[in-house]
């Protein structure tokens, strides 16, 4: 599965849930927490179920559910998207302000109350969230954790730059746990959707960091953002050296070779592995 890019929509605007999958983006979120008021919660709820129960609805991207934040309102959530056919629900449900493993867990017994299982993408975007980034990881049914970098500056009172070294600890810690623990790592989002100089920046920096996708929140964002973790015709062929050349070191029983002047040894092989990896699942080759 490949996540570079994921979409949030909001849930209360069923022509944009319909026409979200031709943006290109690996994953689409349908939204029925900050991109949707109050008091437009039950209609978010509604059209999002009735979208997901349309047959004529059959994108090819991942479609996740972000779920809202309370007790309640994840109650709310889970019996209009649940209580039905499960063939109709989502392909993977996100939680946000995810502080603690318990919240994941509970998350993951609400919906266990309607025979069904779910991957969660669990989004890290308070102070708390942070330092418990490894243990949500750690949980079984967390499947990515995705940082958000908007809230936690507000929970710690942090100012929002373009260079993000405010929140560069955070970034980090999220990228760590979650690789730590075989989850996907979805970077932050960048809210001005108009820079392209700035997301394609950005972006090319969540992939130095180490991340499997990022955040969108225009569909304008979503190519330059399959761009930046898509690997170029010459990280492909570095990669393919590396691994030709290792399984002909294998062979030789040499623990020790060479590509183009270059000592290779456990981290080039895993990186090139890794670039493998995310060529093959963007072009839709992915193999286990």
């Amino acid at each position: 599965m490949v996540r570079r890019s994921v979409l949030f929509t909001p849930g209360d605007r069923p022509e944009m849930l319909r026409k979200a999958p031709r943006s290109g983006a690996d994953v689409i979120v349908f939204d029925l927490e900050d991109a949707v008021s109050p008091e437009r919660k039950d209609d978010a709820r509604g059209a999002v179920r009735s979208i997901l129960a349309d047959p004529a609805f059959d994108p090819s991207a991942e479609v996740c559910v972000r779920v809202n934040a309370t007790p309640s309102e994840i109650e709310a959530d889970l019996a209009e998207l649940l209580d039905a056919d499960d063939e109709n629900g989502p392909d993977s449900l996100m939680l946000p302000k995810v502080d603690s493993s318990a919240d994941v867990e509970r998350l993951v017994a609400n919906v266990d109350c309607y025979d069904a299982q779910y991957p969660v993408l669990a989004l890290i975007e308070t102070a708390r969230g942070v330092l418990a980034a490894p243990e949500i990881a750690a949980v079984p049914a967390t499947d990515a954790l995705v940082f958000g970098a908007e809230d936690l500056s507000a929970d710690v009172g942090a100012t929002r730059t373009d260079e993000g070294t405010e929140v560069l600890y955070a970034r980090e810690r999220v990228v760590v746990a979650a690789a730590a623990h075989g989850c996907d790592a979805i970077d932050t989002l960048v809210t001005d959707f108009e820079d392209d100089r700035l997301l394609c920046e950005d972006a090319a920096f969540s992939v130095q960091l180490g991340y499997d996708g990022k955040l969108a929140i225009h569909p304008g964002q979503v190519g330059p953002i399959n761009d930046a973790f898509t690997p170029d015709e010459s990280q492909r062929e570095w990669a393919e050296s590396v691994l030709e050349a290792k399984r002909e070191a294998d062979v030789e029983g040499a623990g020790a070779f060479a590509v183009d002047g270059e000592m290779i040894d456990r981290p080039l092989i895993e990186r090139a592995e890794r670039i493998r990896r995310r060529a093959r699942a963007a072009d839709g080759t992915e193999t286990n």
